[in-house]
């Protein structure tokens, strides 16, 4: 049998079940096995008249399909060819095997979807799934697995921990200065990069903390480096953007360049929106790869008696502690952001792939709270 018609077949019988909407999109999840045991995950949007075909856990692309006059078969590079019915050209023959093995299910899901359904929960398998499991549980098996603890060492984690637990983070005095120059702020800069220095990275310490800024922070620096580096009033109305020589666009505040989610910041704002007198400094470099680093600069500028907090301090404190939660993410899904999956409240910081546990598969699973599965289920109107 040609694929083309199966697959007009296939999402005129998704029109009897029920979906998700997504502004006016309909959205189905058919998660079904193959005769040969191994489970697929088939994702459906429907825009208007077209439907939006995905192979999420296979590596055959997606389809674009115009119920009765074509199929647009997409690869996962992004090519595209399009076979009308009136053509001999057809997608590729595994597309028509995997939509006939979706149809089969579909008639499984009408005579019980109870039952079927049901199925989808015991039997899809773990490898294809979202899922948390407490840090702890992976830091005692896992002896490979990277730790923040070690990095910092005793000493820095014990330090950075008491003070987080002592409340440093909640007194102003801790964190706010009164007055500050753009000199003042290219000296926390200076101890920033020195104290953050990477083993592989070269940092010339014999520079002054403006000329580091110049060299190593990102480089759009909207006119920081313009204004009389002495002046507290001219650092006053840069801050609060009425100084001539302000820009737009930039990235002053990133120290140490990355990506969106990799580079670190040290930012100077007002304590509050509604008054002009003040600033907070603070660092924030959350990315399990630059964390260490922003803790380094964080202790080092404590140290030297300089006010200073660090971004979600409570958050600092239970990732050294392994009192956070470790992201477990489908063996098809890239690494790149992945935390950004987990909501805010589930202390998702680094993830990890289900083959990642290894031989603690069985010691681990227990301890795993996985993601519901969508429900398939007949339309009810």
């Amino acid at each position: 049998m040609e694929p083309a018609p199966s697959i007009f077949a296939f999402v005129k019988e998704l029109n009897d079940f029920s979906c998700e909407f997504s502004v006016l999109d309909r959205v189905w999840n058919i998660m079904f096995p193959d005769p040969g045991g191994k489970w697929h995950h088939l994702h459906v949007n429907k825009y208007r008249h077209t439907f939006f075909i995905s192979h999420i856990n296979g590596d055959g692309g997606s389809l674009e399909v115009e119920p009765e006059k074509g199929v647009r078969a997409v690869t996962s590079a992004g090519a595209s060819s399009l076979f009308r019915t009136k053509n001999h050209d057809q997608p590729a023959p595994a597309w028509g095997q995997l939509i006939t093995s979706a149809r089969n299910w579909l008639k499984v899901v009408r005579k019980d979807w109870i039952k079927a359904n049901k199925r989808v929960q015991v039997e899809y398998p773990f490898p294809y799934r979202y899922g948390i499991v407490p840090h702890a549980v992976i830091r005692a098996s896992l002896s490979d697995f990277y730790r923040l603890d070690k990095e910092l060492g005793k000493a820095g984690t014990r330090k950075l921990v008491r003070l987080i637990e002592g409340g440093f983070f909640l007194r102003a005095e801790n964190t706010e200065v009164s007055s500050m120059t753009a000199a003042d702020y290219f000296n926390y800069c200076r101890i920033a990069y020195a104290a953050g220095k990477r083993k592989e990275e070269t940092i010339d310490e014999s520079l002054s903390g403006r000329e580091m800024y110049a060299r190593y922070a990102d480089g759009r620096h909207e006119g920081l480096l313009d204004i009389d580096p002495a002046s507290e009033q001219e650092f006053n109305d840069w801050i609060d953007g009425t100084h001539p020589a302000r820009g737009t666009g930039g990235h002053p505040w990133e120290i140490k360049r990355g990506g969106n989610t990799t580079h670190i910041d040290l930012t100077v704002s007002r304590p509050s929106p509604y008054r002009k007198e003040g600033f907070k400094v603070e660092l924030r470099g959350e990315s399990i790869s630059r964390m260490v680093e922003t803790m380094r600069m964080f202790l080092a500028i404590h140290k030297a008696g300089l006010p200073v907090s660090i971004a979600n301090p409570e958050a600092v404190r239970k990732r050294l502690l392994a009192q956070d939660n470790i992201g477990i993410i489908p063996s098809y899904a890239s690494l790149h952001r992945a935390n950004q999956h987990f909501g805010k409240d589930e202390d998702v910081f680094d993830v990890l792939y289900y083959a990642d546990l290894g031989r603690f598969k069985r010691r681990i699973t227990p301890f795993v709270t996985w993601e519901p599965l969508p429900i398939l289920k007949p339309r009810d109107v």
